[in-house]
């Protein structure tokens, strides 16, 4: 219906000639746009009220019963229904580390989190399918798990500034809600981050567009095809510095990959810009040391990386 829509509005409203690069971009960005915000704004609400059972408070004290690879599995696994922005790591690192709960397993949610946006993989699933949204599930709780681990071993512990060893947040008390209260709450989540990152989304489907219309897929698809070995790593490192949240990269991803750019370099630039994004690492360096940062990033780049050639490795297969 969507479809529908997007056809009538671009080809017989504007006028436009699907056979056209203007037709074809402009097509791409309406039926994506409409259908996009549509899902984000039923599946945030969904999700909501997933989210509801699971505040900070709880969460925090959920991950203190767990220690060792267990707490980095759980960790990991919280964080894909518990999601958080850049601006929010400071006060929920603060909080798991005056709870006791050790770097590593606070490590694996900050990871897992923002790479596995539950949002974005719900329409991970709508556009590419379920067997590749659950491999992407998967993977990204296993960089979680690995990069967690890795930072435990280590002993970074002395590379978290001093303050925030002293600080003490105290015991809160979890407050228990209604379905009225939840409901309530998700229609709130759902207009507050709908809010927030339309203009990502758009901004998204806009570059999406011009990739789908305009960018030559002959050339793509031989520095970013599956041939070349060297575009998961080129893919990572020019995803670091920027700053986007997973469903603001997923129509960039829809884009390349109809070009031709193998699917486990789209999705290892697309973890890197949410979870290693520069914004994000000039936040994080309120709390952590840049000895602590230079681990992190480099274990999460590594971790993506292999996810990447994984991916890449496995589709030849499908």
């Amino acid at each position: 219906m969507i479809n529908k829509f997007a056809e009538l509005l671009v080809y017989n409203w504007m006028g436009l000639d699907e056979a056209t690069r203007l037709g074809s971009s402009v097509h791409f960005f309406f039926y994506d746009s409409i259908k996009i915000i549509f899902l984000l704004s039923i599946m945030i609400f969904v999700i909501s009220i997933i989210r509801s059972f699971f505040p900070p408070e709880k969460t925090k004290k959920l991950l203190s019963n767990y220690k060792k690879i267990f707490g980095n599995i759980f960790a990991s696994i919280l964080g894909v229904v518990t999601p958080f922005c850049s601006c929010s790591s400071v006060p929920i690192f603060i909080g798991f580390v005056e709870s006791g709960i050790p770097l590593g397993i606070t490590f694996s949610f900050l990871i897992t989190s923002p790479i596995v946006n539950e949002v974005a993989l719900v329409m991970l699933f709508s556009l590419f399918g379920w067997k590749i949204g659950l491999l992407y599930l998967i993977s990204g709780i296993l960089v979680g798990v690995i990069g967690g681990i890795i930072i435990e071993k280590l002993g970074m512990e002395k590379y978290v500034e001093e303050y925030v060893y002293e600080i003490s947040t105290g015991e809160e008390d979890i407050e228990e809600l209604n379905w009225d209260q939840r409901i309530s709450f998700a229609k709130n989540e759902v207009k507050d981050i709908v809010g927030r990152v339309w203009k990502f989304v758009i901004i998204g489907i806009g570059l999406g567009a011009l990739i789908h219309g305009y960018a030559p897929a002959e050339l793509l698809a031989q520095y970013a095809g599956p041939d070349n070995p060297l575009s998961v790593i080129a893919a990572v490192i020019v995803g670091i510095p920027l700053y986007a949240n997973a469903v603001g990269t997923i129509p960039i991803v829809q884009a390349l990959m109809g070009k031709g750019v193998a699917l486990g370099t789209a999705l290892s630039f697309m973890m890197a810009t949410t979870a290693l994004s520069l914004p994000a690492m000039i936040i994080l360096r309120k709390v952590i040391k840049t000895q602590l940062i230079t681990v992190f990033v480099t274990v999460v780049g590594l971790s993506i990386i292999g996810v990447g050639y994984m991916f890449n490795f496995v589709m030849n297969f499908v």
